[in-house]
């Protein structure tokens, strides 16, 4: 039996019951209440008839303690023994004393603490739930004739096309087809400033349309848009274990029997109930068992609301340990939109010959360059047709045919491992093209010359690596890219100058990454990759943390990190170290807090210095305290706009 499953029925504690069942509870405690508290107004007001008070205790205690005896008795049916048959048996004990005021004052206090847990600890559950009710419930269908109808969001399909007016949020994910906007992305990404939006641009269910009418093109809806995806792979979360939370579950099953022999040795030497039935109420570890589950769901909504995707609470924890951060450049620290600045045919070619291989060679791929070289096509007018026998080698280049004519782009030793055997070809990459990342282009046999593109450091790279140099426990920064090695150096040097020195490895295909993360890893260093999570699927997977960078509408980042970051601002990382570490600290508060409160609580009722009234206080004062504490996380990073 875990400890989530123990605080599921435990009576001291549920966080996630709905609304409905929170009134129900709320009325039947007061009604307890009132019946309990009208016994001691009773026995004020007609002290020589105690019958009546006597009457109305008793059934007070009795209303506030079925509650906890349907719960003992649902878990025993279910041949469970843990927390509920403490209190269970503590309330029994007074009752059987014939004190019906102190039990249910005891029962009273109980529920109490469920209640006031329940809804305090909802906090965190409610921050990630408004994420799916961020997405409307209908939406304005476009119709083959241009007029709009109102269809439920959940009846879109790929292919429909749907009208956003100012205000309105975006019902499915989709790509602008007329209009230009500006959109409030925070859900999804967590920056705070709106983006502006045109044709072309994809756009998420859950963002907020703020200035143009647009019309999008339906690509996901559902479940299966972005922030669907989000909010499954967040509540999955929720479920996952920490290895201290599974370490507790494996002996927990021996707290409660260790507790009714306490139990029976105070009450055989002692002969005194009222000792027993605070034992009983002390003993029930609330507090500790809320220890790190609130503070987990608290934690795991302030990184949602940063756009942070965690999908294991136990890589959130790992993140606090991090030493090592290995980057990838082209996507991660670079903006990744390359721009072509250079065309060198070699003597008897025309750059538009060498742009119209390149472009129908890479019409297919999807990498950063290839996109930047078709894009150059299509601006100057050069036709650029799709190829067939399309082949891509992640790290090496592409290779494919026009007509029966092969076509090679990518590095020089990819087209010399394809037969592209040139002087030129050689000379050419010994001269290394600068600081500029090479794209070199065979057609039929014969080498072309080369491309050359240029892209640069993200605005916010410089500042965020300067951040985490400066993290206390952060010895270790690299960076790895396929590009050639003078390129590397120069974004090195750049980065050097703001952030300090910055390892780095060039020209490494995605094995070689992977070589490197495994290199640091047996070093004794716990390491984190960073890259955009499509070619760096290998690379994540190797590391201790996989953090694939902007994350939002591609299936492939979500899947292939542990931990996402929606947008590409890399000041989340700095933020995501604290978070995690915050998150830490609180876990070992509670559990200490939790401990305390059991250890001397169960010695001041065991040498009868605790009234079983002042064991229900205490107990209620722990659990609240560490709810409270982890309800602080809710709130990481507020103070700081740019995390």
């Amino acid at each position: 039996m875990s400890a989530t499953d123990q605080q599921a029925g435990c009576g001291c504690g549920a966080p996630g019951a709905n609304h409905a069942h929170h009134t129900v509870r709320i009325g039947w405690l007061l009604a307890g209440a009132a019946l309990v508290v009208n016994a001691y107004i009773a026995d004020w007001v007609y002290p020589d008839n105690p019958l009546a008070a006597d009457i109305s205790a008793a059934i007070g205690a009795i209303v506030l303690a079925l509650p906890i005896f349907w719960a003992a008795i649902r878990d025993l049916l279910r041949g469970h023994l843990h927390m509920d048959e403490l209190v269970a048996l503590a309330v029994l004990a007074a009752m059987a004393q014939g004190d019906f005021r102190t039990a249910g004052v005891v029962a009273f206090f109980m529920l109490l603490s469920l209640v006031i847990e329940t809804r305090t600890a909802e906090g965190a559950h409610r921050a990630i739930e408004s994420l799916i009710r961020l997405t409307p419930a209908t939406a304005r269908r476009v119709k083959a004739d241009g007029a709009e109808e109102d269809v439920p969001a959940f009846r879109l399909q790929p292919g429909d096309r749907i009208r956003i007016r100012p205000g309105d949020n975006v019902a499915a994910d989709g790509i602008i087809r007329a209009g230009r906007t500006s959109l409030n992305e925070s859900a999804i990404t967590g920056e705070s400033l709106p983006v502006d939006r045109e044709p072309g641009d994809n756009v998420f269910a859950g963002t907020q349309n703020l200035t143009g009418a647009i019309e999008v093109e339906v690509t996901r809806a559902g479940e299966d848009t972005t922030i669907g995806r989000v909010r499954e792979l967040i509540l999955a979360a929720e479920k996952t274990r920490l290895p201290v939370m599974r370490i507790m579950d494996r002996y927990v099953g021996y707290y409660t029997p260790a507790v009714l022999m306490l139990v029976a040795l105070v009450w055989f030497f002692t002969n005194d109930w009222d000792r027993v039935v605070a034992l009983l109420v002390i003993s029930c570890p609330c507090a500790f068992i809320l220890a790190m589950p609130t503070a987990m769901v608290a934690a795991l909504s302030a990184a949602a609301r940063r756009g942070i995707l965690v999908k294991n609470v136990a890589d959130l924890e790992a993140a606090a340990r991090l030493d090592a951060l290995v980057f990838d450049k082209t996507g991660t620290l670079t903006t990744g939109e390359l721009g072509v600045v250079r065309l060198a045919p070699r003597e008897g070619v025309e750059p538009a010959e060498l742009l119209r291989a390149a472009a129908v060679a890479e019409q297919p791929s999807q990498h950063p360059a290839a996109r930047a070289i078709v894009d150059l096509a299509q601006r100057t007018g050069v036709s650029a047709p799709a190829p067939s026998d399309f082949h891509e080698e992640p790290g090496r280049g592409v290779r494919a045919s026009e007509n029966g004519e092969a076509l090679i782009c990518g590095r020089a030793a990819w087209l010399r491992a394809n037969g592209i055997d040139d002087p030129a070809l050689d000379a050419d990459d010994r001269a290394g093209g600068e600081s500029l990342s090479v794209i070199f282009v065979a057609r039929r046999g014969r080498y072309l010359g080369w491309i050359g593109l240029r892209d640069q450091p993200r605005p916010e790279a410089m500042a965020a690596l300067a951040e985490l140099a400066a993290t206390p426990g952060v010895r270790r920064m690299a960076m790895v890219t396929g590009d050639r090695e003078a390129v590397a150096r120069q974004l090195a040097e750049q980065i050097g100058r703001s952030a300090g020195a910055i390892e780095w490895r060039a020209e490494c295909l995605p094995a070689q990454k992977v070589e490197f993360v495994n290199a640091v890893k047996a070093e004794g260093y716990r390491v984190a990759f960073i890259g955009d999570g499509v070619n760096d699927a290998p690379a994540l997977a190797a590391s201790d943390t996989g953090i694939a960078m902007g994350a939002a509408g591609r299936d492939v980042a979500i899947h292939s990190a542990t931990v996402a970051l929606m947008s590409n601002d890399l000041r989340r990382l700095p933020f995501l170290i604290r978070l995690s570490r915050a998150a830490r600290s609180v876990v070992y508060q509670n559990l200490a807090i939790g401990g305390l409160f059991i250890i001397a609580g169960l010695t001041l009722s065991g040498l009868g210095w605790m009234h079983p009234i002042l064991a229900a206080l205490t107990h209620n004062a722990g659990s609240i305290i560490v709810v409270f504490n982890s309800a602080r996380l809710i709130r990481e990073g507020e103070e700081d706009p740019s995390a």
